[in-house]
């Protein structure tokens, strides 16, 4: 079974999302057969690196709220994080573009390491306050994860990847993605949104049932044709 993920490194929905899904696969019989592959999505493309404003300031100015308001939008976001297991620090929270950490993403694919990454990539910026923005941050990160470091340095200062990010978000519009966390099953269903987790267990099981029942390769053309020397158009043994 092969789950597609639309998220962003800074979209906290996403990664209490990532965890629910998670949950849903150890109760699910048939988790080996899994496989996730990230997709990138960027809920503010034109971000500026640097910017001498906290989270909550940020989200106070994209909705046009007090900046207490942010503040408390983000104090519950926190509680409904402790939900699933995950610590959110707004307080520490460093606001970014998320270009290169989805690029960096896509560099860890190549090895194998593209979950491992996104998990990091999360954890850093909710949990640790670590500007996901910093290409020597970005670096350090991908080390823990066992990529080489200048490696993923030399990538962060070359457009490498760049093309994948525009891709994946093309795709996004293309599907009629708008919000992320959007979860695609076998390119067949989709889930939107941080699903409680029992709403992914049943997902994951009813695609199981169905790719299980069907058959693997199926004829399509119903009409039967007559040869010199086969009755049906094709021949057998």
């Amino acid at each position: 079974m092969k789950i597609e993920i639309w998220s962003d490194v800074v979209c906290p929905f996403c990664y209490i999302g990532k965890r629910r899904l998670e949950e849903a696969m150890t109760q699910f019989g048939h988790k080996e057969e899994i496989q996730i592959h990230f997709r990138s999505y960027q809920l503010t493309p034109d971000a500026e690196k640097n910017i001498n404003q906290d989270i909550h300031e940020v989200l106070a100015n994209k909705y046009g709220m007090p900046y207490e308001e942010g503040k408390r939008m983000n104090d519950q976001m926190a509680q409904q994080a402790k939900t699933v297991g995950l610590e959110f620090n707004f307080d520490q929270v460093i606001p970014t573009n998320t270009e290169d950490a989805h690029r960096l993403s896509h560099f860890a694919d190549q090895q194998g390491k593209m979950y491992d990454m996104m998990e990091r990539l999360m954890r850093a910026y909710f949990t640790e306050g670590k500007d996901v923005g910093n290409h020597q941050v970005l670096s350090d990160l991908a080390e823990e994860v066992g990529l080489n470091r200048d490696n993923v340095m030399e990538m962060l200062e070359s457009s490498k990847f760049k093309r994948n990010v525009s891709a994946d978000q093309q795709d996004a519009n293309q599907i009629g993605v708008q919000g992320v966390p959007f979860f695609v099953f076998n390119e067949k269903y989709a889930v939107s949104g941080a699903q409680p987790t029992d709403v992914f267990l049943d997902v994951l099981n009813k695609v199981y049932e169905e790719e299980k029942n069907q058959p693997k390769i199926q004829v399509l053309n119903d009409k039967q044709s007559k040869t010199e020397y086969c009755d049906d158009g094709s021949c057998g043994t």
